[in-house]
């Protein structure tokens, strides 16, 4: 049996996993607002955040604002991207939404919740776009 590793070892090696996990997630949102903007979305934030948590891409398609969950990953081995917006997520983004719009005073707008998945290959980016993947909560 070799060396155990020290924790000084082993907490350097988390946070650069957490460095590489931040990394592929801005690589993906960015991904996902370019495919955005080239659908016709204006993009109104990005990464907003409140007391409730944050939505990843808050755009508008027409008169609707959508709010975009974005989920990044560089295979599907532990399943499709999109797979990972839990309910207690769902519900997240939700009350954050709803903090957005009533602090911009929209809350007579319409609304709708996507979730872009992106998969980052070694070349091009495989995007799958849900509309109105969930209800508000």
């Amino acid at each position: 049996m070799g060396p155990v590793p020290s924790i000084d070892t082993a907490s350097r090696e988390s946070k650069s996993l957490s460095r590489k996990r931040i990394n592929l997630g801005k690589r993906g949102e960015e991904v996902a607002a370019a495919y955005l903007r080239a659908k016709g979305y204006r993009i109104e934030a990005r990464n907003y955040r409140q007391k409730t948590g944050e939505i990843d891409i808050i755009c508008k398609d027409g008169d609707t604002h959508v709010f975009v969950e974005v989920k990044t990953r560089q295979h599907c081995e532990f399943g499709h991207p999109t797979e990972a917006v839990t309910r207690r997520k769902q519900m997240q983004i939700s009350r954050t939404a709803l903090l957005y719009l009533n602090i911009e005073e929209l809350l007579d707008t319409p609304v709708r919740f996507d979730v872009i998945g992106v998969i980052l290959k070694e070349s091009v980016p495989e995007i799958s776009h849900i509309v109105g993947a969930f209800e508000a909560e």
